[in-house]
């Protein structure tokens, strides 16, 4: 992913957090910020030293970047995303985590149209 549409520094992160609405399901959840001076989105992704090792978490941000660049025609543009994966997520394949990263943003309403 380019840089200009990754969420890396901790003051962001944390204007994510407390301003910005979140959605989950058991696998993920998601900050969106709305960003109106932004004409494209942005994706900031968590995983903690809970998950597991660093090859899983690894795998799991890998799968989430793959996930997010397969369906982003689909995402609303001018918003901040924070992803942060939840324990189940360790065991996913990468078709799970695809299925389940829509699911969670359908549910936040940030899909401009159904995959």
């Amino acid at each position: 992913m380019k840089k200009e549409f990754r969420v890396k520094k901790n003051k962001e992160f944390q204007a994510a957090f407390q301003k910005g609405r979140s959605f989950a399901n058991r696998q993920f959840v998601v900050y969106a910020l709305t960003k109106e001076d932004q004409d494209y989105f942005r994706i900031g992704l968590s995983v903690s030293k809970k998950i597991g090792n660093a090859v899983t978490r690894n795998r799991i941000k890998r799968y989430l970047r793959q996930a997010v660049f397969e369906i982003k025609d689909q995402l609303a543009s001018g918003i901040d995303f924070v992803i942060i994966a939840r324990k189940p997520a360790a065991e996913m394949d990468f078709f799970d985590v695809k299925k389940s990263l829509s699911h969670v943003l359908k549910v936040g309403k940030v899909l401009k149209k159904n995959l």
